[in-house]
């Protein structure tokens, strides 16, 4: 029981870590274009969200050549 509790901690902050590094890299490019990011907004942002992570299912680790080092791309700003 211990171990899933611990396994389940490692997996959570992972997803953590991994939505936080990206929300950043987001807001600097919107940023570094001049488009307006308000701290207010940005106080509103959790990094708890999981919808994008395959939670079952196949998985496939081949990391793409992405520019910076990037493991996905980024969605460009509106």
């Amino acid at each position: 029981m211990e171990d899933s509790l611990g396994t389940l901690g490692l997996a959570l902050n992972a997803i953590v870590l991994f939505n936080t590094f990206y929300m950043d890299q987001i807001i600097k490019r919107m940023r570094e274009r001049g488009l307006p990011v308000f701290p207010q907004d940005v106080a509103q942002l959790s990094p708890f969200t999981n919808l994008h992570i395959n939670m079952k299912g196949r998985y496939a680790f081949e990391l793409p050549d992405l520019p910076d080092g990037l493991m996905r791309s980024l969605p460009e700003p509106e």
